[in-house]
Order: C-alpha cells, then structure tokens, then sequence
C-alpha cells in the first residue's frame, strides 16, 4: 500500500474512527485501525463487537492495499504533524508515515485477524444533524451513569412514522424530546434502546452534515443493530437487550400549579445558593405570588438564600431538588423562560420552555424531576 493523503483530512478521519477502539482490548488486533487503500479512496475501519466505525476519505492512492495499525497512536501521530501532505507506505511489517521532515515507522498488526464489520441494516429514514445532535444532548443527561442497571444507561428509541421520541431516565428524572423526522416507511412503528454515550458520541461526531441517516435490524435479524451515516462516514452499535420501564406515565395528566421563571435568572441563582450545598444536600425552593425563594444550608452549616421574581398561577408551594439535577433540566431549555408544573409539593414537577410569561409551553421536550426526599 501507498498512498498520499491531505494532513487534517487523515487527522479527522483517523480520530474519528479510533474513538471506539478500546483501551484495554480483549485481543491485541482490536486495538488497531484497518486501513484500506483502493481506487481514489482510504477507507478506515474500527470494531470492538459492539460499535464499529467506517470512514472514506479522498487520497491519491500509488498502490492499492490493507494494513493493521494501532488506531490511537496513528490518531495522536496524525495529529502532530506539520501541516503538509501526509505519505502513507506499507514497507514489510512497518507502516511508513512521512509527512514534510517527519517520519514515524509502525508495527503492522495482523489484518487478516481482524473481525469483518458488520452491514449496515436497512435504512429507516433520515433526520437533520444538527435536531438530532440537540435532542441528543437534552435527554442524554437523564440517562443512569450505573452499569450495573444497562437499561437505564440507554436512550430509548420511539418510532411512530415521522414521529420520532427520545427518553432517558435513572428513576431520580426523566428527559423526552419529541421531534419529526423522514421515514423511509411512514407507516414504520418501532423502538430500540442505544446506550447513551455511544448515542452522544454519534450524534456530536455528524453533526458537520446536513441530515444523517439512521438504519435499524428488521425484528428477524440475528442480531438488532442500528447504523448512522452522513459525511462519508458509518457507523452501527449493538442495542440494549430488554424492554424499557413503562416511563411515560409519570408525566402528569394534568397540573394545577404552574410557576414562571426566567431560565438564565434562576440557574444563575441556583449556582450561586447551592454553593453552600453538597452533592447530597437539597436546594429549596419556595413559590409565592410574584415571588420564589431558594435557600439551602442549615443550621451550623453554611447558609444562603435568593430571592427571584416569578409568575405563580395556583396556591403557593415548597419543595427541594438536587441542584445538580435542576441545573441539568434548565440548561437544557433553549427558550428564556422555563414553566414548572406541579400537582404536590411531594409530587415530581415537569420543566418545560416558554418564550413569554403567559405564552405558550413548548412541549417538545419535557423533564420531570423528583423532589429530593423521593430519591433519598
């Protein structure tokens, strides 16, 4: 193989494709990147039996070729070159990588080891990158940091024609996002479950695109997958065995207090009050017609309290939430005022947008939060 390839392209795509490779690999060739030259073309490969990763990129190719190399030492090497062409050239069991006076000699791994890839599943439909990397980042939040409970560290998927929904909870709150979406089938109705970080990284990695498509595994295939492609570049994952706890109910039929506030005003209180609070100490907040009050701290303990403006439509209410779980939820709104709903002061209570006091909820994406007693 030998080929010649534009510096930050073979950068980008390099770094791209070596993010799921493993840090502690099961077998050594799983460490590598596969690289392929063939055509006008490099393509890169990386695989770790869950998600893999598959990149084309434009090269000038002398001759065509595969060759195994470590994908993240090659990513930092990449990286760290002057910013001239890069010269890519299989010499016996090294592979060559000169770029202007630097030149770097690597190991070539096995090829002919590494796993193929899997396909990519059949196409389901399309949708805007920058959406979906939005809807991404509000819900991921929600999603359980605790391996030991899968399910709850993945996204659930909800498919109902050019509906597309979604959540993400670890039982102390609960992320949606409703958003629409092309499918190639409008009739097309399914779910799947994606672990969270691999659905953040896909999302935030195509986001330079300007729709991404999205494939999912018919309910025959061996094994249920789902794939994303845009740019030149592919990926597929794994989905999460198991079915998702029935979330959806505990958004509220119906609220009968709805408080006002301005999104940047309260966060900015929140951070200031909580300062004084530790990750397992609550931040009240007390709402009065005109007024909210937030106080945390108590008795010998270092105290403090703010008071905000707020437009309180019912009878007045106290409660407490982790602050690190509301400060999530509001920096999560896009709009400059957020709504909370409640039913009971004991009750969780549901984040909403609004663009105005008195104007209209967005409720394409909703957060419900538990008061802190109830995740104590």
């Amino acid at each position: 193989m030998k080929l010649r390839v534009d510096r930050d392209i073979l950068a980008e795509a390099v770094t791209w494709t070596a993010r799921s490779v493993p840090a502690r690999p099961p077998v050594p060739v799983l460490a590598g990147v596969r690289l392929e030259a063939t055509g006008s073309s490099l393509v890169l490969a990386s695989f770790d039996y869950e998600v893999s990763a598959h990149c084309e990129v434009a090269a000038d190719v002398e001759e065509d070729g595969v060759v195994l190399v470590s994908g993240r030492l090659l990513a930092d090497i990449a990286k760290a070159l002057p910013n001239k062409p890069v010269d890519l050239e299989v010499e016996g069991n090294k592979v060559a990588v000169s770029c202007g006076s630097a030149r770097f000699s690597l190991a070539a791994m096995a090829a002919d080891d590494y796993p193929a890839l899997p396909v990519m599943p059949a196409v389901a439909g399309t949708i805007d990158a920058h959406d979906l990397a939005r809807a991404v980042g509000q819900v991921s939040i929600a999603a359980s940091r605790d391996d030991t409970l899968p399910l709850l560290t993945s996204v659930q998927i909800e498919v109902e024609g050019s509906s597309l929904v979604l959540m993400a909870t670890d039982r102390y709150r609960l992320a949606m996002r409703e958003l629409t979406w092309s499918p190639s089938n409008t009739e097309l109705s399914t779910t799947a479950l994606l672990k969270a970080r691999t659905l953040s990284d896909v999302a935030k990695s195509l986001t330079s695109s300007g729709d991404v498509t999205v494939a999912l595994s018919s309910e025959s295939a061996a094994s249920s997958l789902i794939g994303f492609e845009a740019g030149g570049r592919r990926t597929t994952s794994l989905l999460t065995d198991g079915d998702y706890p029935p979330v959806r109910r505990l958004f509220p039929e119906s609220t009968s207090i709805h408080a006002t506030v301005g999104t940047d005003e309260l966060m900015a209180a929140v951070r200031r009050v909580s300062l004084v609070a530790d990750r397992s100490t609550p931040i009240h907040m007390s709402f009065t017609q005109g007024n909210l009050e937030l106080d945390a701290g108590q008795g010998d303990d270092a105290q403090a309290t703010e008071q905000l403006v707020a437009h309180l439509e019912g009878d007045d209410i106290s409660t407490a939430f982790n602050p690190g779980y509301l400060l999530d939820g509001l920096g999560a709104l896009n709009q400059p005022y957020v709504r909370l709903d409640f039913t009971h002061a004991s009750k969780p209570a549901v984040l909403t947008g609004m663009e105005s006091i008195g104007g209209t909820e967005d409720s394409s994406f909703r957060y419900l939060l538990m008061p802190i007693r109830f995740g104590a």
